[in-house]
């Protein structure tokens, strides 16, 4: 029997696809392009008060309150001052019955690579008390490798409660104020 299954793994993930890569410090990142709903500049991002440190704050797009998550301080790497090249990657987080819109700042947009599965690798074992479900796997590509970032479990659920709670409180304290 031809199959796309792997003995005892389970379904196999097709991971071809297009990717949009982006800087963080000296690492490459890419992320699904199909989870990616727009790129913008930097812009003024309102800090909100008792949320994780890495929640930068929200930004209000076209109308719609988005909370803005700074991949750097997720990610446990050093702070660094926005620069002309940083931007927020819009994204689409897909959650049982719900699509929640979060932004992801960034130092740097690539380019979108077409990656073929063939180029993946799985994500290595760095033992087992470290969680790497966020990492899609390791792209190897012209000058390097990338690491591909499963969008949806880079936040843990209870970071993306945080997130939605804090996108519905503002909304709701933005129409108070009408």
């Amino acid at each position: 029997m031809m199959g796309t299954m792997s003995e005892g793994k389970g379904i196999a993930v097709n991971k071809t696809g297009k990717y949009l890569t982006f800087t963080l410090g000296s690492e490459q990142y890419g992320l699904e392009i199909l989870k990616v709903r727009e790129i913008i500049g930097i812009m003024e991002i309102t800090k909100v008060p008792r949320t994780p440190e890495f929640i930068r704050g929200v930004v209000n797009l076209r109308g719609k309150v988005i909370p803005v998550v700074n991949l750097r301080k997720k990610f446990d790497m050093e702070t660094v001052d926005d620069t002309d090249q940083t931007c927020i990657i819009v994204v689409d987080i897909h959650l049982e019955n719900t699509v929640l819109q979060m932004g992801t700042i960034v130092d740097s947009v690539s380019e979108v690579l077409d990656i073929e599965e063939d180029d993946i690798e799985d994500t290595p074992t760095f033992g087992t008390n470290l969680n790497t479900k966020f990492i899609k796997g390791i792209a190897k590509t012209k000058g390097g490798v990338k690491i591909l970032l499963n969008i949806e479990e880079v936040l843990s659920a209870d970071d993306v409660q945080a997130l939605s709670t804090t996108s519905s409180s503002e909304s709701h304290s933005e129409q108070n104020n009408t």
